[in-house]
């Protein structure tokens, strides 16, 4: 359910977050708020790549692969 600005008035700034957890605890949920990777930021992808080159070098890289591709269930995947 949006908030209506009209609703908030002369709130402070932590007062509209206040509203939302109180109207999501009110419905059964709670404020959940996660921190990830940028991939618009270059540096990022150029750290992603670097850790990326540096895992494939590892000496058991192959028999890793060999374990996910038969851990996971790729159909489960293409549905999704």
């Amino acid at each position: 359910m949006p908030i209506d600005p009209d609703e908030l008035g002369s709130q402070t700034a932590a007062d509209p977050a206040a509203t939302l957890k109180e109207r999501l605890r009110a419905q059964g949920l709670r404020l959940l708020v996660r921190s990830v990777p940028d991939l618009r930021n270059p540096d990022v992808l150029a750290d992603l790549r670097r850790e990326a080159a540096m895992m494939a070098l590892h000496p058991e890289d192959d028999a890793l692969d060999d374990w996910i591709e038969q851990v996971t269930y790729w159909e489960a995947w293409r549905h999704s």
